[in-house]
């Protein structure tokens, strides 16, 4: 049985504007697993980035809870553009969190540049990042975040502005690294295809306000690559599940 990393429990989530109250989340409740790999899909506004804030603790429920396993328990977030700093190099924009959050010391540098050795980064730990291709640029980001030590990735359509040929290979390499890490990991995505193959559960919100509709288990070994997943029966039959719970 696998043991819970975070649980979303009743929350809703209602904003106050002056022309009055916007109802964004309603009584969702949702549990990610240590070691899970959890993609949320929904409508487009239907508060899955929002989830992410409520998570991260930028935002706080109106009612309900967020709930974390343990104590002092470390999230690191990837956005849907890679944030890296143009005057820094691949290496020093690697150490940037680490720098940020005072955590820069003899070992924890050595552990980041480790990771860059270890996924094929090496000799570009001196290239700005406009020398990077688009794809390069996501795979640095997820090495800073990496670099943090987090116990859950929040990854908020990282593959989004990459053109298809990049995305597929992108979302290989991610989830090897992240499964290489042996991360847990909340996947937000507008792609059925790109849940589906990443994914050991996916998340079908409903549109605003969001509720959980579903939630599929995609039944594909932890070791097998999105890019074999989406060549097996299997792939097509929860593509299908998850297209027909998205329908008005």
């Amino acid at each position: 049985m696998q043991s819970e990393l975070m649980k979303l429990t009743d929350v809703s989530l209602a904003y106050h504007t002056v022309t009055g109250e916007t109802l964004a989340i309603q009584d969702l409740n949702l549990t990610v697993y240590e070691g899970e790999f959890l993609a949320i899909v929904g409508p487009s506004g239907c508060g899955k980035t929002t989830v992410l804030s409520l998570i991260m603790g930028l935002l706080s429920p109106s009612s309900g809870g967020v709930r974390f396993s343990r104590e002092g328990l470390r999230l690191g977030y990837m956005l849907q553009r890679d944030h890296l700093l143009d005057h820094r190099t691949v290496e020093r924009n690697v150490l940037l969190g680490l720098e940020v959050q005072h955590r820069l010391t003899g070992e924890s540098r050595a552990r980041a540049f480790a990771l860059l050795d270890k996924y094929g980064l090496s000799e570009f730990r001196a290239y700005k990042p406009q020398q990077l291709s688009g794809g390069m640029r996501q795979k640095v980001a997820l090495i800073r975040t990496l670099a943090l030590e987090p116990d859950l990735l929040l990854l908020d359509e990282p593959f989004s502005a990459l053109d298809y040929q990049t995305r597929l290979n992108l979302s290989d390499e991610v989830y090897r690294i992240i499964r290489g890490e042996h991360k847990s990991a909340i996947l937000v995505t507008h792609d059925i295809s790109e849940a589906v193959s990443m994914a050991d559960r996916v998340a079908v919100f409903s549109a605003r306000p969001a509720r959980l509709r579903e939630l599929i288990e995609t039944g594909f070994p932890a070791d097998m690559p999105p890019l074999l997943r989406r060549s097996q029966p299997q792939f097509h039959d929860r593509f299908d599940r998850i297209w027909k719970e998205l329908q008005p």
